[in-house]
């Protein structure tokens, strides 16, 4: 069984966001993403992938199809697939999120 202390494998770095890898599958993943303030995940899309942003800590800014909210901690969104999506911190605290993400990509990690 692999357990993990998802506050203890938060991760920072000034020059871009930091994603980690907690748990992976041919069939998913689930990572966590911390971002300092100002840092963003540039907007993508995955064809026939839904993620979900799911926020631990501090307040980030999701964009989705075009449409764009705030989310803090407790909340969730998700990005069904084929969506334009990003996240940005846009605050002066770290955010911290937990993103999964069904099914995998190919060519991912």
């Amino acid at each position: 069984m692999k357990k993990v202390v998802v506050r203890d494998a938060a991760r920072f770095a000034s020059d871009r966001y930091q994603k980690v890898d907690l748990f992976g599958s041919l069939h998913m993943f689930f990572d966590l993403y911390c971002l300092e303030p100002g840092q963003e995940q540039q907007g993508h899309a995955h064809a026939g992938s839904d993620k979900i942003y799911f926020v631990l800590e501090g307040v980030g800014q999701v964009e989705i199809d075009g449409e764009s909210a705030a989310i803090q901690a407790g909340a969730a969104v998700i990005a069904p697939a084929g969506s334009q999506h990003g996240l940005k911190n846009a605050s002066t605290d770290r955010l911290v999120v937990l993103v999964a993400m069904a099914p995998r990509p190919s060519g991912t990690k």
